[in-house]
């Protein structure tokens, strides 16, 4: 249990929040959620002693132990993958270091003796001796294998590093967790391990996610932080979203009598109660919707970017051939080899992989920017495409300004591209940034607004949610699941992936999967399972 009381963060003049008083209790998963730079890490650095606010207290329940996933990826680097892990449960690792010290004493003394024993009896309450094995189980079921486990942290990749690390904040069945972007650079599967597992953890969470599917998943509350207040809600993050846009809705439409905005709210609040018991969670902990006051829905602040794409020519019959594709990585990792499939008109198609390198090299092939191994592609003669790159890199390193900066790609007055920019959150003075100062998010903005300025028949996107907030998110993929044309894309967010995709084509080294079907039939799917066995 977290209690917060009277809280208020503040940087400089700036206040963030104020007067937050919130209790967070055992059983239930709280999704943090909020405009860019509105506060949530701030929140959870706050609550784990990390930041010092500037007014009110955090208590914990008495004898509790708080757990955080770490951001600092190089901590760690003198250590063995094992013990990283183990380290999470500061106290039992550091009964385990004393003890071992003690042992090791060639004058060792009576009261020694007498300490040693002491420590023993703690070690065998905090289960000590199966210390190393939950560390290992729980570094398997996030994709760590067991050659691993004893290596130095230092050895393992950046992905590697993000695993363990989160194994570490795991570890140990701590009363409370907090979790900040927790599936960034985890693959699908790793995912959807990690919601059964906190689905079935009996204590308090509170996570941070860009993730909307993970979100909805796990979370059987949302704190939302807007209007420069905390506020908490029951439900998960479609709950809320659905019944902001519904107060919004309501505001704009002031005829409305006050008795049918209530049962509009009302009659809302039970048909999502009744598919509740769809989410992981238990039915149970979403029992708090039916208690909901319909007074505590109100519309939100954010602000939704404009993305919409349209085409400029109707694509014909063919779209895309592609026949006998290779593609073998510099250090002679294979990526996809023989690979061959053909396009339909109108087809959203999602590429998935163990190896996010194969759907970027497959996605580089067909526009050009790599060449395969072996194999061919041909595009439909009517087909015009929009790329966009995983690393975008490339397109800032000027010093342009970005109204100047988009004028490079289309033809146009500086009104006509400040429109597109505005559609895209860049107002005012912002459109005269110079882009090698722009964040990750804004960077990917300017990326969808070149896009559109292509009026493309056929997008292809890799891992296009990259760096951006919930709101971009969510209207990306609004706009592609109205648009006409053809899409291929890579994605981590489920979400993303079941609402959009209408075939799934899997690559791996040794074959390929190649299926009409949506993502969460694919992924249920037994047969598929046994197929996934055979491409890796």
């Amino acid at each position: 249990m977290i209690t917060i009381s009277d809280l208020a963060i503040q940087f400089g003049k700036r206040t963030l929040y104020k007067d937050v008083n919130l209790k967070f209790t055992n059983g239930n998963i709280y999704g943090v959620i909020g405009a860019n730079g509105a506060g949530k890490s701030t929140l959870l650095k706050a609550i784990s002693g990390e930041l010092e606010p500037a007014k009110g207290t955090i208590s914990l329940g008495p004898g509790e132990r708080l757990s955080v996933l770490s951001q600092d990826h190089f901590k760690f680097d003198n250590c063995t993958v094992i013990n990283t892990v183990m380290m999470g449960h500061s106290v039992l690792w550091d009964i385990m270091q004393e003890k071992d010290a003690l042992y090791a004493k060639e004058d060792f003394t009576d009261e020694d003796g007498v300490r040693a024993a002491e420590l023993e009896e703690k070690f065998a309450e905090l289960d000590g001796w199966n210390a190393e094995s939950d560390a290992a189980i729980l570094l398997s079921g996030l994709g760590i294998k067991e050659d691993l486990h004893y290596k130095m942290m230092s050895e393992l990749t950046g992905k590697e590093k993000v695993r363990v690390m989160l194994a570490q904040a795991l570890y140990g069945n701590p009363d409370n967790l907090l979790l900040d972007e927790p599936t960034n650079d985890l693959d699908l599967d790793t995912v959807t391990w990690l919601e059964d597992f906190l689905a079935n953890f009996e204590h308090t969470v509170l996570v941070v996610s860009h993730d909307r599917h993970f979100l909805d998943a796990v979370s059987t509350h949302t704190v939302d932080i807007d209007y420069g207040k905390v506020n908490l809600f029951a439900g998960n993050y479609s709950f809320w979203y659905q019944s902001s846009q519904l107060a919004l809705k309501q505001l704009q439409n002031q005829k409305a009598k006050a008795e049918e905005k209530k049962r509009e709210l009302e009659e809302f609040i039970r048909r999502f109660s009744a598919n509740a018991a769809k989410s992981k969670q238990t039915t149970s902990r979403k029992k708090m919707l039916e208690k909901l006051n319909v007074a505590e829905i109100q519309p939100s602040t954010r602000k939704y970017p404009g993305i919409i794409f349209t085409m400029e020519r109707e694509p014909g019959n063919q779209i895309l051939e592609v026949e006998g594709l290779t593609a073998v990585e510099d250090d002679g990792t294979v990526l996809f080899q023989d690979l061959s499939f053909v396009v339909e008109k109108g087809q959203k198609v999602v590429f998935l992989s163990h190896n996010p390198r194969a759907m970027t090299a497959l996605f580089e092939i067909i526009n050009g920017k790599r060449e395969p191994q072996a194999g061919t592609y041909r595009w439909g003669v009517t087909i015009t495409t929009a790329y966009l790159p995983l690393d975008n890199t490339e397109f800032f390193q000027s010093d342009l300004n970005l109204v100047d900066w988009l004028g490079q790609f289309g033809e146009g007055n500086e009104v006509f591209f400040k429109g597109y920019l505005g559609r895209m959150l860049f107002s005012g003075e912002e459109v005269l940034k110079k882009v090698n100062v722009l964040s990750g998010g804004e960077k990917m903005r300017c990326m969808i607004a070149r896009m559109q300025l292509k009026n493309a028949n056929c997008l292809i996107l890799d891992t296009p949610t990259n760096h951006l907030d919930l709101e971009s998110i969510q209207a990306f993929n609004n706009n592609l699941r109205q648009f006409k044309g053809n899409i291929l894309f890579a994605s981590h967010d489920h979400e993303f992936i079941q609402t959009v995709a209408d075939r799934i084509i899997e690559l791996g080294p040794k074959g390929h999967i190649d299926k009409l079907m949506e993502y969460d039939d694919y992924i249920e799917s037994d047969d598929i399972k046994a197929l996934r066995q055979t491409i890796y």
